[in-house]
C-alpha cells in the first residue's frame, strides 16, 4: 500500500490553525476530522468547531458547559495516551455538540416561532385591546376589530414596547418586517408609523408575572432603525443573525406611532438544543438531546393582512399608540443524517 505523508506534519501549528480557521462551514470541519485519526485529534484538541460557532454567534461566549442527553449507545473513542483523560472526553463532547449546533444553524427552514405574549408597556382598554390581539391573524372577529392599543404618552419620545416569549429558549433571529398602518377612513388617508424601532432579546430574570422591564436581562439590543412613513412592508435586517438565549423578544417603538403589522424572521433550535440559564451570572448550560427529532409546524409567512382600524377622530389617535398583529417566522433545522457526521473507524487508505 502506498505510504502518504500527512501534510500537517510539515506545517507549523499556528499555520495549520490559520488555514483551518478559514473554513466557514461546520460541515467542512467535520469532513476534515474524518480524514484520519490525526486530523480528527487535531480538530478536536483545538476546539475548531466551537471556535467557528463562536465566530458565527458571539452570544455563545456565555456557555458555561455543554451537556449531552440520552447518550444510550454513545461511543467515546479510544485515543492513544489520552483515552482516560476527562479533559479529552470533554473536548470530544464539545466537538460533537458544536458540530451539530453549527449544522443546525446553517441548515434551516422558515417557521412561526412566537409561543405567546408576555406583556405590553401599556394597554388602553384591557382586555378588549390587549397585546393578545396581536397574535390573532384575523382583522375582524364577529364584527369587532382585533388590535392592541396603548395608553399613549404625552411625550412622543417615550417608547412603547411589546414583549413576547418564543417557542424555545434558543432561537436565531435574522430580520424583522413591519408595515405601518394607513387610516383610509380619515381625510387624506394618513399613515401612522413609529419614527424608529429597536429590538431586544434576552431571558427572564425572575417570574414573568411582574410586568416590569427589570424582570428581563437583555443580552442583545439592536441598532435603532429609522422607519419611513410609507404604507408598505419595511424590512429591518439585523447586522448579523442573533442567537436569542432565553427566548424573550421585545419590540421597542420609538417616537410617535399608531398601528402596524409585523413579521419577525428568526428560528428555533429546539428540541435538539436547549439551555439552562445560570443565575446570577447570566451564563448558561447548552444541552443537546441526541434522541430529539424535529417535527416542524410550518406556517405561511403571508398570513398577515392589512390591519383595519375603528373610526376614531384625530385627537383619539394620541391615545391609540400602537397596533400590531405579530408573527414571528423562524428557522428550524432540517432533517440530516447523524451517521454521515459520525466517523469512528479510519481506514489507512483514506489517510492523506
Amino acid at each position: 500500500m502506498e505510504y502518504r505523508k500527512d501534510f500537517l506534519g510539515y506545517l507549523d501549528s499556528d499555520v495549520s490553525l490559520k488555514i483551518l480557521n478559514c473554513l466557514d462551514d461546520p460541515a467542512d470541519l467535520v469532513r476534515v476530522s474524518c480524514v484520519s485519526r490525526s486530523w480528527r485529534h487535531y480538530v478536536i484538541a483545538n476546539g475548531l468547531c466551537k471556535q467557528l460557532c463562536l465566530r458565527m454567534f458571539p452570544q455563545l461566549s456565555r456557555v458555561a458547559c455543554v451537556v449531552e442527553l440520552n447518550q444510550h449507545g454513545a461511543k467515546e473513542h479510544a485515543e492513544v495516551g489520552s483515552s482516560n483523560s476527562m479533559e479529552w472526553l470533554a473536548l470530544q463532547r464539545e466537538h460533537r455538540v458544536y458540530a451539530y449546533l453549527g449544522r443546525a444553524l446553517m441548515s434551516s427552514v422558515a417557521m412561526n416561532c412566537i409561543a405567546k405574549t408576555v406583556c405590553a408597556s401599556s394597554t388602553d382598554n384591557f382586555p378588549q385591546e390587549s397585546i393578545d390581539n396581536t397574535l390573532e391573524p384575523r382583522d375582524n372577529i364577529a364584527g369587532t376589530y382585533s388590535y392592541w392599543s396603548s395608553n399613549g404618552q404625552s411625550n412622543p419620545n417615550v417608547p412603547e414596547t411589546l414583549t413576547y416569549e418564543l417557542v424555545s429558549q434558543i432561537c436565531v433571529i435574522t430580520e424583522i418586517n413591519i408595515q405601518p398602518f394607513q387610516a383610509h377612513f380619515q381625510i387624506g388617508s394618513p399613515i401612522y408609523s413609529a419614527k424608529s424601532v429597536r429590538f431586544k432579546m434576552g431571558h427572564p430574570k425572575a417570574s414573568l408575572d411582574a410586568l416590569d422591564d427589570e424582570m428581563f436581562v437583555w443580552t442583545y439590543t439592536s441598532p435603532e432603525f429609522p422607519m419611513s412613513q410609507e404604507n408598505q412592508l419595511q424590512k429591518f435586517k439585523l447586522p448579523e443573525p442573533v442567537l436569542c438565549i432565553g427566548g424573550i423578544l421585545q419590540i421597542e417603538l420609538l417616537g410617535r406611532v399608531q398601528r402596524q403589522e409585523m413579521d419577525v424572521l428568526g428560528g428555533s433550535l429546539s428540541p435538539p438544543f436547549n439551555v439552562d440559564i445560570l443565575e446570577p451570572s447570566g451564563m448558561f448550560v447548552l444541552k443537546r438531546d441526541q434522541l430529539a427529532n424535529y417535527q416542524p409546524v410550518m406556517t405561511s409567512g403571508n398570513e398577515s393582512q392589512e390591519i383595519l382600524a375603528d373610526e376614531r377622530g384625530p385627537n383619539d389617535f394620541r391615545q391609540i399608540v400602537t397596533l400590531f398583529r405579530e408573527q414571528v417566522v423562524g428557522l428550524m433545522e432540517d432533517d440530516w443524517d447523524e451517521e454521515e457526521y459520525e466517523v469512528d473507524d479510519f481506514d489507512p487508505e483514506y489517510a492523506h
